[in-house]
């Protein structure tokens, strides 16, 4: 039976908010092996029940089922729509109409009518405040009513209220971005909640982002100096015509119990200035003030649709501690980024406090100086109305423990939950082996996302800083992509990239790029705050990783302006291709730096002329893929240039790679810059700086994403593994064994004695790297896309077995479906192991199955393999096959 589950627009199962047709995509279910689809029929209309039917596609014959692109649908604001498919396939079966998948259609900038209005003063603008914004609106004939949408935006934070109800999930909207270019607004539909005659729509409001207290400088008013609020209410009739509310002159606001609220520093509320009713039709507005429409660019304003931040998940106290030095802990056994919740008792002008931190010290006290100055810190006075519960609206806390310090009563652990908070993004990768250890880092990397993906890829959730670095977002890119779905949060962050750029096409360090102008008495980034190899290469490296990954040509296109900007800010800095531009990070933190220092040993010179010759060989494969010849032909020329440069550079005429670091032999192996001659030497090389080091790395950001894999594609299997199972220092693993649920910043952020790495910058939920995981899932699992019929619709499976694992299985829900490998090891008689492999390949889609050149066959399903590149390969289609083998 052939069926249709999971069509997705623009890779979500459903979106608020769409300015045009977004892209289509499905799963196909059969009970067949060696499924393809051979046509579709996709229609799009305006009612669930398809009685509105506004585009019918007809057959289509195509085997396409991801990236369907439909040109010339021109969409009616503030509505909903849904899409449905059916297909056929070459076994000659025909499906059903899918479940209809449905989007709410956006708002234009020039069909905004509301106005940004704001309750605050120009003398507030060192005010970190919360306002309330409060309106009706009337509803005169539910019968007649299709649908009530709403769009909103603010300069700053808000959360949305009708009736009393407040609307939608989302937290922290709209979320950070360039605001004066691209400010996004979110949608909601408000049918279930209006009732006939007068309804409520009101508005808290807070500083947030955008005029908030932000970065290591502790500078505010980066965007504006007054939060403001919009909103457009539509209300579609049966007949088509549309009412339209929105925010003006008339909106009344006064103060909010919100006395304070800062990202870094945290909240404080007084809940016995909580106005009843405030958001309610019924509420006293005698007190409030009119609010006043300031100015505001409607033109910036851009549908999000998806990839909101929301509160995920909730996690229970483990355990309650009471230090050595008497201080009351909560536990919650993860480090995590969000917010506690909590439920308490007792009189009117009471308090809670709590500070929120990520490590006890060696003695099993609180920590604090790792935080620098972000503050952290919830205060909240009780109202005294019996039990009252509460969470924080406008900020957020990276941390595992919280520190009780004030609480009316006994203190409870049952009265306290911790909210995870992150951008929604569906999970995609499963992961698990027989090595304890592994799964734990596996939890570690995973957690590490959740911790620093909210709404913008930052380095860190927890001290005063929280910025989008963009090296980190590089590094990390392809790992996110295997563990969740990234293509619309990392899309939302790229065209911010493109917007703050500089004129030359000069990459910030950060994204949204609050630093520049802003760091002249910063001792590092006085030196520069754009434009540093590794960083400013996720121009160009995490657009391609989309496309690899969903197969996605809109993001490209969207972003191939400002990949090619950025190429040519290198060349226009370059002579004889080695390029340089004021600061450059090299291998950030590398242990093979000079005491006290933060650079690695590898020659800046290196890693810029490396990354140059990437980016440029990326961004001319990007070319081809969007058909622009010229580009190719041109960028692939450079290409060949820099690679030139570098060889006549860097190594000698007997071979020797000039620079003896780990890092600049990983990046010559993984960026291909080997001359084929010498790749022997400089892959021994690279196993004799690591023997150096007892087989530790020594590697910093730059050269730590690609150490396994320059090990594994060389035919090194063997190191790579051991690599990655050391669980001493310096290693992934000698983080595990110190007890760590998320990727440290440092190697020894508690060193063995339970010292701490200096505090200064010393983060215990830091992402970069974590980006090991790639590996688990590229090389160890051996799930790889083909650049050539990439979002997995030709799968390249080739597991390196290895680590004294005797089991390893991992699962990656592409596009397409499912896509699993399950290994088994068991020790042969004789020194030969014996292993079990079992693949499920997605249907619509083809794999090749790649097995060492040495294995002897046992069992193959009745599978041909053929000896290809000195590789064993077969190349199947959808099903479930297993396979036999002996190593």
């Amino acid at each position: 039976m052939l069926t249709i589950q999971n069509v997705t627009l623009n890779y979500a199962p459903e979106l608020h908010g769409v300015e045009s047709m977004p892209v289509v995509g499905w799963a196909i279910n059969s009970d067949r092996k060696n499924v393809e689809q051979t046509s579709w029929q996709l229609q799009l209309s305006r009612d669930a029940a398809f009685s509105q039917i506004v585009f019918d596609s007809g057959k289509v014959a195509d085997d396409r089922s991801q990236n369907i692109t439909l040109s010339g649908i021109e969409l009616a604001p503030s509505v909903w729509y849904f899409v449905r498919v059916k297909i056929s396939d070459n076994h000659g079966q025909q499906s059903d109409w899918s479940e209809a998948a449905g989007f709410i259609s956006g708002l234009p900038g020039d069909q905004w009518q509301a106005e940004f209005i704001s309750v605050e003063g120009p003398e507030e603008k060192d005010s970190s405040k919360g306002t309330l914004l409060r309106n009706t609106f009337a509803i005169e004939d539910a019968a007649e009513v299709a649908s009530v949408i709403v769009h909103a935006s603010a300069l700053g934070l808000y959360k949305l209220y009708v009736n009393g109800q407040k609307v939608g999930q989302d937290e922290l909207a709209p979320g950070w971005t360039s605001y004066h270019h691209h400010l996004l607004y979110q949608t909601y539909d408000l049918t279930a909640l209006v009732t006939v005659g007068d309804n409520a729509i009101a508005a808290s409001v807070g500083a947030g982002w955008y005029k908030g207290d932000m970065s290591f400088n502790r500078k505010r008013n980066y965007y504006g100096d007054r939060t403001a609020f919009i909103c457009q209410i539509v209300v579609t009739l049966r007949d088509g015509s549309q009412r339209r509310y929105g925010t003006d002159a008339s909106w009344l606001g006064t103060d909010s119990p919100v006395l304070f609220s800062e990202i870094y520093d945290g909240e404080v509320y007084d809940a016995r200035r909580e106005i009843p009713g405030w958001h309610s039709v019924d509420c006293d507005t005698a007190r409030w003030r009119q609010a006043e429409v300031v100015a505001g660019n409607k033109g910036v304003l851009h549908a999000q649709g998806a990839s909101t931040v929301q509160a995920i998940d909730t996690l229970a106290p483990q355990a309650l501690i009471v230090t050595p030095r008497g201080e009351t802990v909560i536990d919650f056994g993860q480090n995590l980024t969000g917010w506690v919740a909590f439920r308490v008792r007792g009189r009117a002008g009471d308090k809670v406090t709590l500070r929120h931190f990520e490590v006890l010290d060696a003695e099993g006290n609180v920590y604090l100086d790792n935080l620098r100055t972000a503050k952290q810190r919830i205060d909240y006075t009780l109202s005294g109305a019996g039990e009252e519960a509460w969470h924080p609206s406008f900020t957020f806390q990276g941390f595992r423990y919280v520190h009780v310090e004030c609480w009316p009563g006994e203190i409870n652990a049952e009265n306290f939950s911790a909210v995870v908070l992150h951008s929604q993004m569906a999970s995609t990768g499963e992961f698990a082996c027989s090595n304890p250890s592994l799964n734990q880092l596996h939890h570690n990397i995973l957690w590490g996302l959740k911790g620093n993906f909210v709404d913008v890829p930052t380095d860190c959730p927890q001290r005063d800083e929280r910025l989008g670095w963009t090296g980190d977002a590089q590094i990390f890119c392809r790992t996110a992509s295997y563990l969740m779905q990234t293509r619309n949060f990392f899309a939302k962050w790229l065209r911010d990239l493109h917007y703050d750029q500089t004129a030359e096409g000069g990459v910030p360090h950060v994204v949204p790029d609050i630093l520049s102008k802003k760091c002249d008495d910063n001792w590092l980034l006085s030196q520069g705050t754009h434009s540093a190899a590794a960083w400013a290469d996720a121009a160009v490296i995490n657009p391609w990783t989309l496309y690899l990954m969903y197969g996605d040509k809109e993001v490209l296109r969207q972003q191939y302006p400002s990949m090619k900007a950025w190429i040519e800010f290198m060349r226009a800095h370059a002579v004889d291709n080695k390029w340089s531009y004021k600061l450059q990070f090299g291998d950030w933190v590398a242990l093979d730096a000079k005491e006290g220092s933060y650079f690695g040993a590898t020659p800046n010179d290196l890693t810029c002329m490396a990354y140059y010759s990437w980016s440029t060989l990326l961004f001319a494969k990007a070319a081809k893929a969007l058909g622009n010849q010229a580009d190719y032909e041109t960028y692939s020329a450079l290409h060949r240039d820099i690679v030139d440069s570098f060889q006549r550079e860097f190594f000698t005429p007997t071979g020797r790679l000039a620079a003896r670091t780990q890092t600049a032999h990983i990046l010559a192996l993984y960026f291909n810059l080997v001359p084929d001659a010498f790749r022997a030497r400089t892959i021994d090389t690279l196993v004799e700086l690591l023997a150096e080091h007892d087989g530790h790395l020594v590697t910093g950001f730059v050269g730590t994403p690609y150490f396994c894999h320059a090990l594994s594609e060389n035919g090194r299997a063997s190191e790579a593994w051991q690599l990655l199972l050391k669980d001493d220092f310096p290693s992934w693993l000698y983080q595990v064994k110190a007890g760590a649920t998320t990727i440290w910043e440092h190697w020894d952020g508690i060193k063995p004695d339970g010292t701490m790495w200096s505090p200064d910058m010393n983060s215990f939920n830091h992402y970069a790297y974590g980006a090991i995981g790639e590996w688990l899932y590229r090389a160890a699992a051996g799930i790889d896309t083909d650049e050539e019929q990439p979002g997995f619709k030709h799968i390249r499976i080739k597991p390196v077995i290895g680590g004294d694992l005797t089991w390893l299985k991992a699962r990656y829900r592409s596009g397409y479906g499912d896509i699993v490998v399950h290994w088994q090891v068991e020790p042969g008689g004789d020194t030969q192991r014996h292993v079990e492999l079992r693949v499920t390949v997605p249907h619509n889609t083809r794999a090749t199955v790649i097995l060492p050149a040495e294995c002897q066959l046992m069992a193959t399903d009745n599978i041909a393999f053929s000896a290809i590149n000195n590789e064993c390969q077969a190349t199947v289609g959808s099903g479930e096959y297993r396979f036999a083998y002996r190593l």
